[in-house]
């Protein structure tokens, strides 16, 4: 694993977060290889909605719960000129919602875990400076990495359906 990611979890024990995580991590960094400095960590918290919807309105404004949310610590360019070797950098923090989460898995037929790695996902491509707000041609570059990363999960394009919202 090229990226260190460090878990606070809150989520049901029955999943192996910490393994899920890593394999998430492992297959952004594939398809984003700003992410495969090995001098890279950034944590994540399984938290619950109220937690999120907490974080969402003191950092965000938005006084409601949502699936992820990323807390860049690095510019894109800072990232893309970190050197290899050298001391850990912390990229930013990356909560999810469990509540949230498992409501929108249920309504699409998914796995929690399928979901969950998803948002791991498109939270890391956040940190790595990728933002589907900014435009179209942002949000469909986003996309084609998330589907790119999960497919070599094994993890089907979960934009190909009637609902594609991932953060708001």
């Amino acid at each position: 694993m090229n990226l260190d990611i460090s878990i606070i979890a809150g989520w049901p024990a029955a999943t192996d977060w910490e393994a899920l995580s890593g394999r998430a991590a492992d297959a952004a960094a594939q398809v984003a290889p700003e992410l495969a400095n090995s001098r890279l960590s950034a944590s994540l918290l399984f938290a619950g909605d109220a937690e999120v919807h907490a974080l969402n309105r003191e950092w965000r404004g938005k006084d409601k719960a949502t699936n992820v949310l990323s807390f860049p610590m690095l510019g894109r360019e800072e990232l893309l000129a970190l050197r290899p070797d050298g001391p850990p950098e912390l990229i930013g923090d990356i909560a999810l919602a469990l509540e949230t989460c498992a409501r929108e898995a249920d309504e699409r037929g998914l796995a929690l875990e399928a979901h969950a790695t998803h948002l791991i996902v498109h939270g890391l491509l956040h940190l790595a400076g990728h933002d589907h707000e900014i435009s179209p041609e942002e949000a469909d570059a986003m996309e084609a990495l998330e589907t790119k990363a999960l497919a070599l999960l094994g993890i089907e394009d979960p934009y190909d359906g009637p609902d594609k919202t991932v953060g708001a």
